[in-house]
């Protein structure tokens, strides 16, 4: 047998062995839900909840891969929109509805949303930077033309999100115009060019080995059996890292900002990675700056509605000093983020300050020192528009005025 051959051999071996533990993940806490929890303490709910849903979101992401074989792009694209917050989505849409008749829960609301976006900047992004400058041997990332769009519906959303504090509540004006900008960039997605996307780990192994039958089939099966997992999964998963919070005399803020979300982020971080260590760094940046816009509308923009439905008004979901904090911080650090994007080329330097700023955060919880965050993230992001790269500069605020009709014909010409 040649080494090309037994790399395929390994290669398939690899992919087989990611494929059974994503299915097996969710399986404990799934058996268990079924037979009536078993009495299982609420740290063990934690611990196989958070299983469950790393398992489903790993499943999510490959039915979603498998089906854009079969389907149209522009269909494809919305249901990668919708699909790739799902675990997110069902965490915090379970606290706003609780917070709706519980008060003392708009806060986790609050922190697994913006716990989630700023863990997708601050780790995910610069890891595939970094990876990818170490693996091309370059001091920078370039990024696809075609992520102007993308990046462009960050920017108009961040902006955006700067002004929901004020009223200090998240509101149902928050979520039509959010909800309105995630229509609006689904529209001008399938709008946009097709692109063939490379199959890669287990949806690989799948189209390999299966007909079209069979691989739809299987789309269809990891769709269902993760929509399952994650729907008896988050709200157990949800209410125990609050109970363990308490009862340990830990912040459940914290939990519910950190833990929550690297559980549902892990899968996307991994496959992004991947990407930028096989020398496709912009494919996997690509994917993470769509899953922010859609972090930031689609999920921000469901919050207040659940929120008011549960609630049985039109108020917002309340926002205390803490909270207001952590949207703000939340907000500078994307804008700082998406000016250092905007003229698709990302350094190493640049991810190394943005990993290195998200890490500090982690040490400093107090609301106080968040704000002092905010500030730098915000001082920086002036001295990047005010002394940085006349085409950074230039490129950012054609991507805050300029429309996505005529975004389509400079990516043509590109």
């Amino acid at each position: 047998m040649n080494s090309g051959e037994e790399e395929i051999r390994h290669i398939r071996r690899r992919d087989l062995f990611w494929f059974a533990l994503g299915i097996a993940l969710p399986i404990p806490w799934t058996v268990a839900h079924g037979l009536g929890g078993l009495g299982i303490q609420p740290e063990w709910i934690v611990v196989l909840g958070g299983c469950a849903i790393l398992g489903a979101a790993f499943m999510l992401s490959w039915s979603c891969e498998i089906a854009e074989q079969d389907i149209p792009q522009s269909l494809a694209l919305l249901v990668l929109a919708l699909v790739g917050v799902l675990p997110e989505y069902a965490i915090d849409l379970h606290f706003a509805w609780t917070a709706g008749k519980d008060p003392s829960y708009a806060g986790y609301a609050v922190a697994n949303m913006t716990g989630a976006n700023r863990l997708l900047i601050g780790f995910g992004w610069a890891a595939v930077a970094l990876v990818a400058c170490w693996r091309g041997g370059s001091d920078e990332l370039e990024i696809h033309p075609r992520q102007r769009l993308e990046i462009r519906f960050l920017i108009w959303a961040t902006l955006y999100s700067f002004l929901i504090p004020l009223s200090g509540t998240i509101n149902l004006l928050d979520g039509a115009i959010l909800l309105g900008l995630f229509a609006l960039y689904v529209r001008s997605a399938m709008k946009g060019e097709s692109f063939e996307t490379d199959l890669a780990g287990p949806p690989m192994l799948i189209d390999h080995h299966f007909s079209a039958v069979g691989r739809r089939f299987w789309a269809l099966i990891l769709f269902a059996f993760a929509g399952f997992a994650i729907y008896v999964s988050a709200e157990p998963f949800a209410e125990s890292l609050v109970h363990v919070g308490r009862s340990y005399d830990i912040d459940e803020f914290l939990l519910v900002q950190w833990l929550a979300p690297l559980a549902s982020e892990s899968p996307e971080f991994v496959v992004a990675v991947l990407f930028a260590w096989k020398l496709r760094g912009s494919i996997g940046m690509g994917a993470l700056v769509s899953s922010k816009v859609n972090q930031w509308t689609l999920l921000v923009g469901a919050i207040p509605i659940a929120f008011a439905i549960s609630a049985g008004g039109l108020g917002g979901l309340p926002l205390d000093p803490r909270q207001t904090a952590e949207l703000w911080l939340t907000s500078a650090q994307s804008l700082l983020a998406a000016i250092v994007i905007s003229d698709l080329r990302f350094t190493r330097r640049e991810a190394l300050v943005l990993a290195a700023l998200f890490a500090a955060q982690l040490f400093f919880p107090s609301t106080a020192v968040r704000w002092g965050f905010v500030a730098l993230y915000l001082l920086l992001s002036a001295g990047l528009l005010a002394f940085g790269s006349k085409g950074q500069r230039q490129a950012f605020f054609h991507l805050v005025f300029s429309l996505p009709s005529s975004e389509r014909k400079r990516t043509a010409a590109s």
